[in-house]
């Protein structure tokens, strides 16, 4: 079952540090609920986990997700993701992520699409249902994204950030 979705999203952070925090896998993995990362295989590709329930149906996906394109004068972001569950599922997709600055560059526009492949037990529950879930998902990162990253934003720009480092936000995670 082929699906596609799109969102696009502010964040109160110049396109440098929104660009920085896409490039970072542990950043990417810690706004996703129900992922978690196994391994940092180089700087391009990393291994992980991440756990669905949709309905009566839980599917957990193992796999790769691949940067396949970072352009930083078209501020274009390309993720390949590849996964399977232990039942025989797969899951295929890409993301692809642009970014733009606005408000005179003191925050972001993130444009994103997927185009996501889902194959096994999870397409018994139907393209509307996971077209839900997978909105609320989104909706999560969304939200996970903004706490890490504006509170960040608002400290350096009063001076007082040490490292640049954005603080540590607990990631929303599905009900």
């Amino acid at each position: 079952m082929a699906i596609e979705l799109r969102q696009t999203f502010q964040v109160r952070a110049p396109v440098d540090t929104v660009w920085a925090f896409m490039l970072n896998p542990e950043n990417v993995v810690a706004c996703m609920p129900g992922a978690s990362l196994t391994q940092v295989v180089d700087e391009k590709s990393f291994v992980g986990a991440v756990k669905i329930k949709v309905g009566a149906v839980t599917a957990q996906y193992q796999g790769t997700i691949t940067y396949v394109e970072t352009d930083r004068a078209a501020g274009i972001v390309k993720m390949l993701a590849e996964g399977k569950e232990r039942g025989g599922g797969t899951v295929r997709g890409t993301i692809v992520s642009q970014l733009s600055a606005i408000d005179g560059g003191s925050a972001t526009s993130v444009e994103t699409r997927s185009s996501i492949d889902l194959t096994g037990k999870i397409v018994q529950v139907g393209r509307g249902m996971i077209e839900g879930v997978s909105g609320q998902i989104i909706k999560m990162y969304v939200a996970n994204v903004r706490a890490m990253l504006e509170p960040a934003a608002a400290t350096a720009q009063s001076g007082a950030a040490a490292d640049g480092a954005p603080p540590a936000a607990p990631p929303t995670t599905p009900p």
